[in-house]
């Protein structure tokens, strides 16, 4: 089972909301879960996960994002970066289905015109996978040239909702799919 859940006050993101029992210390949230929040990014090299990105010094920020945290608890790196894969590949399929243009699905990035529209990273804690998910609301703030739901008209309520019904749909359907099939000899 997976929890999902909607803040509707604005909070920023400055990387160390990517920390195991997020979701219960905020929200009060247990077990498993993916949040959704509008807020600024602000993450500096000192919070950054994504070594690469430190080693190119490439702090991230935005004036206004979507920011999706994940947890799954008792899980590994490699399942934390397959719950990633799955969670931005819900997040490409909501763009292509409001838009009808040159949307891109890269490893674990979206460009919308040939700009990155998404900021992703996949880890894990002593207890739990994460991922954080930050889609730009707003091309103002970003560090480089970026689009935006505002570039293609995307309400980023609607779209949180869209994103967080279709994930946990998905998460139950590959739960279902592992407790219906016997072993083989």
């Amino acid at each position: 089972m997976i929890n999902t859940f909607f803040y509707d006050e604005e909070l920023g993101y400055d990387g160390t909301q990517l920390r195991s029992h997020f979701a219960l210390e905020k929200f009060k949230i247990y077990g498993n879960s993916l949040v959704a929040f509008i807020g600024p990014c602000r993450v500096d090299l000192g919070n950054m996960v994504d070594i690469e990105d430190v080693l190119n010094d490439e702090p991230i920020s935005s004036d206004k994002m979507i920011h999706f945290i994940l947890e799954v608890f008792n899980s590994d790196l490699e399942k934390s970066v397959l719950y990633q894969r799955m969670l931005i590949t819900e997040i490409y399929k909501g763009i292509v289905l409001n838009i009808n243009n040159d949307a891109k699905l890269v490893g674990d990035d979206i460009f919308c015109f040939d700009k990155k529209l998404s900021v992703s990273i996949a880890t894990v804690s002593p207890v739990s996978s994460l991922c954080h998910t930050g889609i730009n609301i707003t091309i103002k703030g970003a560090p480089i040239e970026v689009s935006s739901l505002d570039d293609i008209k995307i309400d980023p309520v609607k779209f949180a909702g869209f994103v967080l019904d279709n994930f946990k749909k998905e998460y139950f359907g590959i739960q279902k799919a592992i407790s219906k099939v016997r072993a083989v000899k």
